[in-house]
């Protein structure tokens, strides 16, 4: 509920008992059974039973409170060392992981070094073998254009010695 709502419900309240002759009466008679109420001997006894027991209780308390505020640092201490202990061997925990991916980054590494290694290892052959077959195409291809060639010369030169002997 609103507390303004409230606030104004308890000034009406209050203007209304002290205000009015109405409320003056009630108000009056409101008094009367409050002071006949506290001063009725079951409640003055009440009273008195928990003014003693609040001042027996009274040390009592104090003292649970002052060991309480003693003890407070050593929980600290204890909490502390245990998140000090967590701690310490959450770092290990991460640290025998990290060593566990670096050893197995490693090994992967030399793994896929090896392969390429070897994969260039046969390309390489690979390339002397398709080389060598070039040269010896290349070399019967000059052989074969050497003999067109030597035809061809001794070909125009038959020409060549024919006009001659014609000419003679």
């Amino acid at each position: 509920m609103n507390p303004r709502l409230i606030m104004l419900g308890l000034g009406i309240a209050v203007g209304y008992v002290l205000g009015t002759r109405d409320g003056r009466e009630r108000y009056d008679a409101m008094k009367a059974k409050v002071t006949e109420l506290w001063e009725d001997p079951r409640v003055a006894k009440a009273r008195k039973d928990v003014e003693d027991y609040a001042r027996a209780q009274a040390p009592i308390i104090r003292d649970r409170a002052e060991a309480a505020a003693k003890a407070a640092p050593g929980v600290a201490r204890d909490v502390a060392e245990k998140v000090s202990t967590t701690a310490k061997d959450v770092a290990g925990q991460v640290s025998t992981t990290a060593k566990d991916v670096a050893s197995k980054a490693t090994a992967t590494a030399k793994d896929v070094a090896e392969k390429a290694t070897a994969t260039a290892k046969d390309v390489a052959e690979r390339a002397k073998d398709v080389a060598a077959d070039l040269r010896e195409r290349g070399e019967s291809l000059v052989d074969s254009a050497v003999a067109t060639a030597g035809q061809a010369r001794d070909a125009a030169l038959d020409v060549l010695d024919d006009e001659d002997d014609a000419k003679a």
